[in-house]
């Protein structure tokens, strides 16, 4: 292996593609979610808090607009001139929950700024009915564009620990349906969650992997400030993983990914004063490093099993119930 990255870098294709490098903006564009409104559910996934795990620079009171305009701007300051590409990202909760007269006037804010390269809308598989779809599809004929649709887990079992209040068969034909219409997708992976073991994360990993998908997030468990799962951890039970642990996660997880799937994160993050657990998490750049080092210990790279694997079915490979969690008792 040269000294290239070991993956296959979702910013490094964005620089490709427009000639420079590419800032993200952060937005919070006011929206709630189908489980924490009551349309589904309340009480929202166990892990969010009650940002919508949003990172944005700006209050969430602030004007859409304005919001974009001081994320440029904090770019800028960091960068400088280099800071001239941004992507639009409609991150915080499901932003695709609302009507299409509001969606439409959320997301021109992004269409109609002359320094948008492109937008970015997180949101989940089950709010995305056609005429949604119908238009992204219109929006991407216009702007780079990639929805992003959060999974965390392909085991049922969790989803429902978790209160995510959709399911694996829903996030598959969401995929299907946008892919039809040519729409790229990302789709993201939580690790470490509650009760899953080491074959049941990679059995998450497989399925995205033999889906049309073409960039993952992998993240790992945050405990943060105001979630359920902060009164859970607090009270012992949840265990919380190493550095280590993660580490080899990831590496275990990009090994059995297609190399042409863009790699959009692989380490999440969380604001510093929410954060519970785990400690490490707090800084990024020694776990990526961590990640790139052994992955040329192993002499592999993103893809080195995908073709071994790819004929296996994603959740028939090992009894989940005939596996240990980790060496702990979850609960």
């Amino acid at each position: 292996m040269n000294n290239a990255l070991p993956y296959n870098l979702f910013s490094q294709n964005l620089r490709n593609r427009f000639g420079e490098k590419v800032f993200k903006v952060t937005l919070d564009a006011g929206f709630d979610c189908p489980n924490r409104d009551g349309t589904k559910t309340k009480g929202g996934c166990t892990f969010c808090d009650a940002s919508g795990s949003s990172a944005q620079v700006s209050p969430p009171t602030t004007p859409l607009a304005e919001q974009l305009e001081l994320g440029m701007a904090a770019w800028q300051k960091r960068f400088g001139s280099k800071a001239r590409k941004f992507i639009a990202y409609f991150q915080a909760f499901t932003n695709t929950h609302g009507s299409l007269e509001r969606l439409r006037e959320v997301y021109r804010v992004g269409l109609e700024h002359p320094d948008c390269v492109g937008i970015a809308i997180g949101t989940r598989p089950d709010c995305v009915p056609e005429p949604v779809l119908d238009l992204l599809q219109e929006i991407a004929t216009q702007k780079y564009l990639w929805v992003e649709y959060g999974l965390q887990s392909a085991h049922n079992k969790t989803l429902e620990r978790i209160n995510r209040a959709h399911t694996v068969e829903e996030f598959v034909d969401a995929v299907e349906r946008t892919r039809r219409r040519g729409i790229e997708i990302c789709a993201h992976l939580i690790h470490g969650l509650p009760g899953e073991t080491h074959p049941m994360m990679m059995q998450s990993v497989d399925l995205i992997a033999n889906l049309d998908v073409q960039g993952i997030k992998i993240h790992s468990l945050h405990v943060v400030k105001g979630s359920v799962m902060a009164g859970q951890y607090l009270r012992g039970e949840i265990p919380m993983f190493s550095q280590e642990d993660y580490v080899g996660w990831v590496c275990d997880s990009l090994e059995r990914l297609p190399w042409k799937m863009e790699v959009h994160r692989l380490t999440g993050d969380a604001l510093a004063h929410l954060l519970i657990a785990p400690e490490w998490s707090r800084q990024k750049l020694p776990v990526l490093n961590a990640i790139q080092k052994e992955l040329r210990r192993r002499g592999t790279q993103q893809g080195s099993h995908y073709e071994k694997l790819r004929s296996v079915a994603p959740l028939e490979q090992e009894p989940i119930e005939d596996v240990v969690s980790l060496g702990r008792s979850w609960n």
